[in-house]
């Protein structure tokens, strides 16, 4: 994937994509999560290259711990 980020509108879109390995979603999630990613004057949001929009953090680690079978809701 090139972009992997311009596929996906929201970090649950990455947990629960059916075809993409755990790892590759926690890698993505990851990324999407890092401060590289933070929206400038805005540190609760997330917006990686190639996103088509931010989205909060809070988000993007709810999705993170749905793949340990943690409680994540997803919006």
């Amino acid at each position: 994937m090139s972009e992997p980020f311009s596929r996906f509108l929201h970090p649950f879109d990455v947990a629960h994509h059916p075809s993409l390995e755990p790892e590759v979603k926690r890698a993505l999630l990851a990324s999407w999560a890092s401060d590289r990613a933070s929206v400038r004057n805005k540190p609760a949001l997330r917006k990686p290259p190639g996103a088509r929009r931010a989205v909060p953090v809070d988000d993007v680690l709810a999705a993170l711990r749905s793949l340990d079978g943690g409680e994540a809701r997803a919006p």
